[in-house]
C-alpha cells in the first residue's frame, strides 16, 4: 500500500466521520441544554450598570440567552449608554445614576461592570436595596472592602453574588479538575501563566481609568486575576506569599500603573505560580505556539495540561501531556568499564529527549461508555479517530461567558450557590491587592497581612491553608 493511497483512504474516512459527527452534534443543539423559560414571571429583570466595552460585551451575549430581561442600562457616558440602549434587543430605560436604577421595584438583579474602583460601593448599594449582583473582577479594590463585603454578604444570604470568572464555567477547566483529582497529573507542582497583549500600551493610555493607580488595579486586576484564580483553583490551596516586579519601560505617558509584570506566589505545600503579563509582544508558547495572548500550563509530576479560555472567534481548548520518565541510569551504562565512566559523566543528558505529543483533554461525554448504544460508540471512535489525526478538536457545545451568564440568572431564581461565589472572589481580590503591594515595596509580602489591613482582624497568626 503506497502512502498515497494511505492518504485518500484518510481522505475518505475522515469525510464519512466528519458528516456522521457533525449530522449528530446538530441533532443534539437542536434540544437546549437549559431549559427555555417561558413564563414571563420566570425570566430575571436585570440591570447594566457600566456600559462600557464588558458592559456592552455581556449584553450582546445575554441578547442570545433566554431566562432573562434587560431592564436598563447605566453609564455616565453618554455615548456608551446610547450604544448599550441600541445594542440590547429588550430596548431598556437609560439612566446616568446608579441609584435610580436600584430604585426600581421591578429590577431583580444588576450586572455590575464599572471601572473597578466602583464594584464596591455600587455592590453594596445593590445589596442593601435587595438586588442580586453579578459583578466582574476584581470583586474589590482595597482592603478595607474585602472586609465590609464579607460582612454585608453574609447577612444578605438570600442574595446571589457572582464574580465575573468564567474559567470557572468552562467545561475544560472542569474537566481539568477532574483530572488533577483522579491523580493524572501526579502532583501538580507548578503553574504558569500568561498574558501577553501587544496592544495594551496603546489602549490603556491616559485618560483611561486603567492607566492610574486611583482607578485601577492594572495588569494585575484586569487581567491576572483570571488567571490567578485558575492556579488556586487547580492547585487546590491559597498562596501563603507572593513577590514580583513590576516597570514603565515602554509607555512614558504620564500612566502610573506597570505596563509589565512577573509575579511568583508559593503555596503552602511549596507550588508555585509563575506568572508575567506584558505589552510588547503577545507570542504563547502553548500549543505549538497556534494560539497568541493567554494560557496556562498546569504541571504535575506525571503530566501538563495547555488550557485556555478563548475568545469569541477562537474557543476554549486544552492538550494533556504525558510525562515521560526519566530512564534507569543502568540502562544506559556501557557494558564495558570505560563506558560506564563516561555515562556517568553524561548523567546530565538523561533527562533529556524527546517529548511526548499532546492529547485532547476529553470530557466524559466524548469517552466511550458500556450503557452507550452502538451507534454512540461509533460516533464517539469516529470522533477519537478524528482528534487522533489532527483534523477536529473537542469543543465546548457553549461559551463559558455565556455558561456563566445562564447560571447567574438560575443561582437567582433557586438561590443556587454560583461557581464562583464571594468567597472565590475575594480571595481573588486578595491575591491582585497584595501582588500589587509587592512589586510596590520589593518584597515577600504574605496573604495572611490582609487580616491586619484595612480594618480586618489583627490577629498576628497566619490563617490555615484552605482549600480552593
Amino acid at each position: 500500500m503506497s502512502k498515497n493511497d494511505m492518504t485518500r483512504r484518510d481522505a475518505v474516512k475522515v469525510a464519512g466521520a466528519a458528516a456522521v459527527t457533525v449530522a449528530a452534534v446538530r441533532k443534539a443543539n437542536a434540544s437546549p441544554r437549559i431549559q427555555t423559560v417561558k413564563a414571563a414571571n420566570n425570566q430575571v429583570a436585570y440591570a447594566v450598570i457600566g456600559t462600557g466595552g464588558r458592559g456592552q460585551y455581556h449584553i450582546q451575549h445575554f441578547n442570545g440567552l433566554d431566562g432573562g430581561k434587560c431592564l436598563a442600562v447605566c453609564d455616565v457616558d453618554q455615548a456608551a449608554l446610547d450604544k448599550a440602549k441600541a445594542m440590547s434587543k429588550d430596548k431598556p430605560q437609560g439612566y446616568k445614576d446608579y441609584r435610580e436604577v436600584l430604585a426600581r421595584k421591578d429590577v431583580d438583579a444588576v450586572v455590575i461592570a464599572t471601572p473597578l474602583y466602583m464594584h464596591y460601593p455600587v455592590t453594596r448599594d445593590a445589596l442593601l436595596a435587595g438586588k442580586h449582583v453579578f459583578c466582574e473582577k476584581s470583586l474589590v479594590f482595597t482592603p478595607e472592602e474585602v472586609h465590609a463585603l464579607r460582612k454585608l454578604a453574609n447577612e444578605k444570604t438570600n442574595l446571589t453574588l457572582q464574580v465575573g470568572l468564567q474559567r470557572r464555567y468552562s467545561k475544560f477547566y472542569q474537566t481539568a479538575k477532574q483530572m488533577i483529582q483522579k491523580g493524572m497529573l501526579g502532583k501538580v507542582t507548578h503553574v504558569y501563566a500568561q498574558w501577553h497583549r501587544q496592544s495594551l500600551g496603546k489602549t490603556w493610555v491616559p485618560p483611561s481609568w486603567r492607566a492610574f493607580r486611583k482607578y485601577s488595579g492594572g495588569l494585575t486586576a484586569e487581567l491576572a486575576s483570571h488567571q490567578i484564580d485558575i492556579a488556586d483553583w487547580m492547585i487546590g490551596a491559597h498562596p501563603e506569599f507572593v513577590t514580583g516586579v513590576g516597570s514603565i519601560d515602554v509607555y512614558k505617558d504620564g500612566r502610573d500603573v506597570f505596563d509589565n509584570i512577573q509575579l511568583i506566589f508559593k503555596y503552602p505545600a511549596g507550588q508555585k505560580l509563575m506568572y508575567s503579563s506584558i505589552s510588547t509582544n503577545k507570542h504563547l508558547a502553548l500549543f505549538g505556539s497556534q494560539r497568541t495572548e493567554f494560557g496556562e500550563m498546569i504541571m504535575g509530576t506525571e503530566g501538563t495540561i495547555h488550557i485556555t479560555v478563548g475568545t469569541d472567534n477562537e474557543p476554549a481548548t486544552a492538550l494533556w501531556f504525558y510525562e515521560p520518565g526519566p530512564k534507569k541510569a543502568e540502562e544506559t551504562k556501557g557494558k564495558e568499564k570505560g563506558k560506564e565512566k563516561a555515562a556517568v559523566a553524561n548523567a546530565s543528558l538523561l533527562s533529556t529527549g524527546k517529548g511526548s505529543r499532546g492529547l485532547p483533554v476529553l470530557f466524559d461525554s466524548e469517552l466511550v461508555q458500556k450503557d452507550d448504544s452502538f451507534l454512540a460508540k461509533e460516533l464517539k471512535y469516529a470522533k477519537l479517530w478524528l482528534y487522533k489525526k489532527g483534523v477536529m478538536v473537542p469543543e465546548e457545545d457553549k461559551n463559558p461567558v455565556d455558561v456563566q451568564l445562564e447560571s447567574f440568572m438560575e443561582c437567582v431564581r433557586t438561590n443556587k450557590k454560583p461557581l464562583a461565589d464571594l468567597e472565590i472572589g475575594l480571595e481573588d481580590s486578595t491575591n491582585v491587592i497584595l501582588a500589587n503591594l509587592a512589586m510596590d515595596e520589593g518584597r515577600r509580602v504574605f496573604m495572611n497581612e490582609i487580616d491586619k489591613m484595612g480594618g480586618g482582624p489583627a490577629s498576628q497568626e497566619a490563617k490555615p491553608a484552605r482549600k480552593a
